[in-house]
């Protein structure tokens, strides 16, 4: 079930050009019976589907903004614009080359909808579960600023390991001790094109 959220979850995050608005439809037959996780996706979908696309566009831009704090690339929230930031990114590239997949030039590794479709493809959450304080300060500034987005964030964590912080300085506690370790198996269906396999096939 959670290659299913990750994935929906991914198509989620995306900037909503036509290709998303077409796939509702889609998404909501994936998600139908999955629980409680997909709920929160599928609020978020009748929102998408109920907003004039004009006004959704302009929303999701107005909501992941770095100045703000809602940022969609995971290692600007433990490594800034540092030097350090450069070497996640290396790391993420040869994690999923390791899992045998490349990485496009259209989107930094960490950009949060490009890990969750890893987490579908390659049938391990580690990354996220490695990232999770920044998922958490994520969902945490979502829910502050009062967005839908924010049930999407929701349903991603809720298939992580352990309860979600309910603060802020919990989330940063998380990110002091580190993550609940737990392997999960996933079941993909679907990659964005920032995403190949070894073959070059999306």
């Amino acid at each position: 079930m959670s290659a299913v959220i990750h994935q929906a979850a991914a198509r989620c995050l995306v900037h909503p050009d036509p290709p998303f608005t077409d796939e509702l439809p889609l998404l909501r037959r994936a998600l139908a019976g999955r629980g409680a996780p997909a709920a929160g996706l599928l609020a978020f979908l009748d929102h998408a589907d109920a907003t004039p696309r004009g006004e959704l566009a302009r929303h999701y831009v107005e909501v992941f903004d770095f100045k703000s704090r809602r940022c969609l690339y995971l290692t600007w929230w433990s490594d800034g614009d540092t030097r350090r930031r450069g070497m996640s990114l290396v790391r993420l590239k040869e994690t999923y080359r390791a899992h045998g997949l490349e990485f496009s030039d259209e989107e930094l590794p960490d950009y949060l909808p490009a890990v969750l479709e890893f987490s579908a493809r390659a049938g391990t959450d580690v990354l996220l579960r490695e990232h999770r304080p920044a998922l958490e300060l994520l969902r945490l500034s979502l829910t502050e600023h009062g967005t839908p987005y924010a049930r999407v964030l929701d349903a991603v964590c809720a298939t992580l390991p352990g309860p979600s912080p309910r603060d802020r300085a919990a989330a940063m506690a998380l990110a002091r001790t580190g993550p609940p370790r737990e392997d999960v198996g996933l079941e993909p269906y679907g990659l964005l094109p920032v995403l190949t396999d070894a073959r070059g096939q999306s």
